[in-house]
């Protein structure tokens, strides 16, 4: 299965919720789910049957894989990953989606989506502990320091985010240096700090089916 290339805009629709693919756009009049709230297709706008159980587990998955930017394979890994881990599954699953390196940079407020942060990893824009990195699935770990390479800091992209980052608050498990387009990971993250609105209780129950 290859990554998803079509318009993000119609994961949104098809959840019926915003899932803030795209950054500032999301918060515009031009959001798709603002403009079009029904589900994209033909059938779109049809009448809707109430969803089944198993169809409630089924689009909490897919909507969580859909607004951390995770194929399946790679999702079901961090299912399994954090059922072997002790404490709760669901949020241990939770807290290494939210290690991967693309989501910090985005917590960082380094990229205005998840997918722009994505990319910039890809591209080799930022080191973590000195040492580039460009694997956007990469686990950051405590005490890992994320900072923009010195070869990318005086382009124009980074002086944009640079003062868009100024106006953003990092969790409360990040510190992050604007000036320095720097950030350190003080802790790993607990449910209470994460914002994703999923209720991972029903992916546990998918995959426990």
């Amino acid at each position: 299965m290859g990554r998803y290339t079509d318009s993000v805009c119609r994961q949104c629709r098809r959840e019926g919720e915003k899932l803030f693919l795209k950054g500032d756009r999301c918060y515009s009049e031009k959001c798709a789910v603002e403009r079009r709230p029904f589900p994209p297709g033909s059938h779109g706008q049809g009448r809707r049957q109430k969803p089944s159980e198993y169809g409630l587990q089924l689009r909490e998955k897919q909507k969580t894989r859909r607004v951390y930017g995770v194929l399946e394979k790679q999702f079901r890994n961090y299912f399994v990953a954090a059922d072997r881990q002790q404490g709760i599954t669901g949020e241990n699953l939770l807290v290494l989606l939210e290690r991967r390196l693309d989501n910090v940079v985005f917590r960082l407020g380094f990229a205005a989506s998840r997918k722009e942060a994505r990319q910039l990893v890809n591209h080799g824009h930022f080191t973590v502990n000195g040492r580039k990195v460009s694997i956007p699935s990469y686990l950051i770990r405590v005490g890992d320091v994320i900072q923009v390479k010195e070869g990318s800091k005086e382009s124009p992209k980074f002086a944009e985010i640079k003062e868009q980052a100024a106006y953003k608050t990092p969790p409360e498990w990040l510190s992050v240096d604007v000036e320095n387009l720097t950030g350190t990971v003080l802790a790993y993250p607990i449910r209470e700090q994460i914002d994703t609105a999923v209720n991972e209780q029903l992916i546990v129950e998918l995959y426990s089916r």
